[in-house]
């Protein structure tokens, strides 16, 4: 029996329909930029497997620092102790982290930063003597898929069953140059009733709402409302961080910096699974007390795995290096260059790039999950290039470490797919 039928016995695949979808890639390998499966066919993972591996997979550098760590400690509870790969993280990331930023707070994913940062924001006023429950959130966000971070995201694809158990929440479009000063009004009239926590957002990139992006100018004008009416904001960096808009964080692109960070997926540059909500010293010293009852009471088994934090350790210190920040420079040239000849194609509609995130729509309707979505994803596996469109939406945000010629193979197969819808 192989790989995909001992597959069907048991297993319960995230984002599918089993009946539809009953047979999955057995992946085996992966090195570098490419995947292998048990035939030893491999292809280019142009999506760093959603986000993850932005220094390509089982790179020696980060592998061999896991490895010796892992002759030293494995796993320690993080209440009531402390260790040395956490600490060095810890510095790391203040080096590199906007300014504001002073505190970090472990979990296990992105989803969970997110609802450790909800829960903060609440906290927050609670152990002030205020009760603020409404959040604001943009259209279409996407946050993760646990209760806090569902409530704060709008795609009911995900969320539709679970909506009358949800979190208050209050939608605010995303700016652009028409509608920026609705969005603006809107907005005042929300922080005006003195009854809202936090506002949320993605910075510059909305990624599962089709790589959505909107403009720092626009966004710096209600970070700025939101500090002057005392509300708390929270950057969900956890597909933009470290990296992928071209500077370490997309907030960097903003003057106003945010209250709290949320950072996963190359965090730990898919070794291992682990989170941080990173928040300014005003938030912490709200928790800071001698009552009991006002401390934090949030936990996760893992947090801040030795081996996880060893693993991102290695990682800030790729991205930091001269090869890493000049390859993400060159795949931005590169997306510009593809961009500009493919733009004006019949059959596109669209096109956008922030760093190394390229995107085009399709001039075409197309359901997210639906028939012609799935035949484009086949038709670039057996092309040898994992992408996952988003409905009409097909895109790449390749690992730093690809090379031009690995780059020109997904662009040619997103142009050969112009040729089949």
């Amino acid at each position: 029996m192989n790989y995909k039928e001992r597959d069907q016995k048991h297993l319960w695949h995230p984002l599918t329909q089993h009946k539809l979808h009953q047979e999955h890639l057995a992946v085996v390998r992966a090195e570098g930029v490419w995947l292998y499966d048990e035939e030893d066919k491999r292809y280019i993972d142009g999506i760093s497997s959603w986000y993850t591996c932005m220094y390509g997979h089982s790179h020696p550098k980060i592998i061999s620092k896991v490895k010796q760590q892992l002759d030293v400690l494995d796993q320690v509870v993080f209440s009531g102790f402390t260790h040395p790969p956490a600490i060095e993280l810890s510095e790391k990331l203040m080096a590199i982290l906007p300014s504001k930023m002073t505190k970090i707070f472990f979990s296990d994913n992105g989803s969970t930063s997110v609802d450790v940062a909800i829960k903060m924001s609440l906290q927050y006023y609670f152990n002030q003597g205020q009760k603020r429950k409404r959040i604001i959130a943009f259209d279409k966000a996407f946050h993760g898929d646990t209760f806090g971070a569902m409530s704060v995201s709008g795609l009911s694809v995900y969320n539709g069953p679970f909506e009358d158990f949800l979190l208050t929440v209050e939608r605010l479009e995303v700016p652009n140059e028409q509608n920026i000063t609705a969005v603006l009004n809107r907005f005042k009239d929300l922080l005006d009733s003195g009854e809202v926590a936090a506002f949320i957002y993605e910075p510059l990139v909305q990624g599962a709402a089709s790589m959505n992006m909107h403009q720092p100018e626009h966004l710096e004008k209600l970070l700025k409302m939101a500090e002057e009416a005392d509300v708390l904001t929270i950057a969900d960096e956890v597909m933009t961080g470290f990296g992928k808009t071209g500077k370490n964080f997309a907030s960097e692109y903003m003057h106003t910096q945010p209250d709290m960070i949320c950072l996963s997926k190359s965090l730990t540059a898919g070794v291992a699974p682990m989170a941080l909500t990173c928040c300014s010293q005003r938030v912490y010293d709200a928790f800071y007390d001698d009552q009991m009852s006002k401390g934090f009471f949030h936990g996760h088994t893992y947090s801040a795995n030795p081996l996880a934090c060893t693993a991102a350790i290695a990682g800030l210190d790729l991205l930091g290096s001269e090869e890493m920040q000049s390859n993400i420079q060159r795949i931005h040239k590169r997306h510009l260059e593809f961009e500009q000849h493919i733009r004006s194609h019949t059959k596109v509609k669209q096109t956008r790039v922030s760093g190394v995130i390229f995107a085009m729509d399709l001039d075409i309707e197309m359901e997210r999950y639906g028939n012609l979505r799935d035949q484009l994803y086949h038709f670039f596996m057996e092309k040898g290039v994992f992408l996952r469109p988003l409905g009409n939406t097909v895109y790449t945000l390749p690992p730093y470490i690809i090379s031009d010629s690995e780059l020109d193979l997904i662009y040619d197969v997103m142009e050969q797919c112009l040729e089949i819808v």
